[in-house]
């Protein structure tokens, strides 16, 4: 009766009745309402402060414009004192230049290392701790898949250079094979740890048909961030064991990790779900506080 007496005062003052944990919301995630500058310029404050007022304490971009050198219609600095305004850090992003044919023929990425020049100085300007690349399709070739393995080394290292963390999100086709070699231990064995870590997303992996925990064992200390994901709201499906995710953070090497959702059943709106799986964190004894 009296921790239910405690619960209660704590709820009524409007504060969680859990601990506050480190947790970040991939924007993506509410594209439906910020996705735009136009929605964006509307929405975020209110959009910043539910996040936080949830629980949430950092953020990750997706709506990096390079030729405009914007985070949603604004500047990095001003996507930064958004952020903060509202009690959120403003931690990632996920921006990249992928290779096109010639240049993956060719072994030829100047070009688009010219590119990671402003990039990286406009995340710099932001704040960000990461920057990772949303995903490259899956080559057709190993000699394609070296190229890929050399320019992510070479960004990993502009990266380092800038004082900025390199990553790769997976989806589920990096579990592919080329030419007989599963693509994603190709890359793991030809980019260096030091310039490129690995966000793997929970949810796809699962997709893959492999387990988290397994990779984690396989390459320890590779997985600096993890993108939590489930098939909508966290721990709904059963398909994502969670539990032992957290419980080998330290084998994965996990430092940050950061919640998405593609969307939800249809029964509730995206924010509900965003809402549902701060609590669902903020309530599992297998997460701690930070990493």
């Amino acid at each position: 009766m009296k921790k239910l007496i405690i619960l209660l005062a704590v709820l009524s003052l409007g504060l969680s009745a859990f601990p506050k944990k480190q947790m970040g919301l991939q924007l993506y995630s509410i594209r439906e309402v910020i996705g735009s500058p136009e929605q964006y310029a509307q929405n975020h404050e209110e959009v910043f402060r539910k996040l936080a007022s949830w629980g949430y304490t950092a953020v990750e971009a997706a709506n990096y414009d390079q030729a405009r050198g914007t985070f949603y219609g604004v500047s990095p600095q001003q996507f930064r004192a958004d952020c903060e305004a509202a009690g959120l850090q403003c931690l990632s992003s996920h921006a990249t230049r992928g290779l096109n044919a010639d240049e993956l023929k060719n072994h030829d990425f100047a070009e688009a290392l010219r590119w990671w020049d402003k990039a990286i100085a406009d995340h710099r300007a932001a704040g960000m701790r990461y920057i990772v690349t949303p995903g490259w399709g899956t080559p057709k070739t190993l000699q394609e898949a070296q190229t890929l393995c050399d320019y992510a080394n070479a960004i990993g290292q502009k990266c380092r250079a800038a004082g900025l963390i390199y990553g790769y999100h997976t989806h589920s086709h990096e579990y592919q094979k080329v030419e007989g070699t599963r693509w994603i231990d190709y890359m793991m064995q030809h980019i260096a740890p030091e310039n490129m870590f690995w966000q793997m997303d929970t949810y796809w992996c699962v997709m893959g048909q492999q387990s988290p925990v397994q990779y984690f064992k396989r390459y320890p200390g590779r997985f600096l961030m993890l993108h939590i994901k489930d098939l909508y709201e966290l721990g709904e499906s059963g398909m994502v064991d969670f539990n032992a995710i957290f419980r080998n953070a330290a084998t994965a090497g996990l430092c940050d990790y950061i919640v998405e959702m593609e969307g939800t059943d249809g029964t509730i709106d995206i924010m509900e779900g965003v809402r549902r799986c701060a609590a669902y964190l903020q309530k599992n004894k297998n997460v701690r506080k930070s990493y």
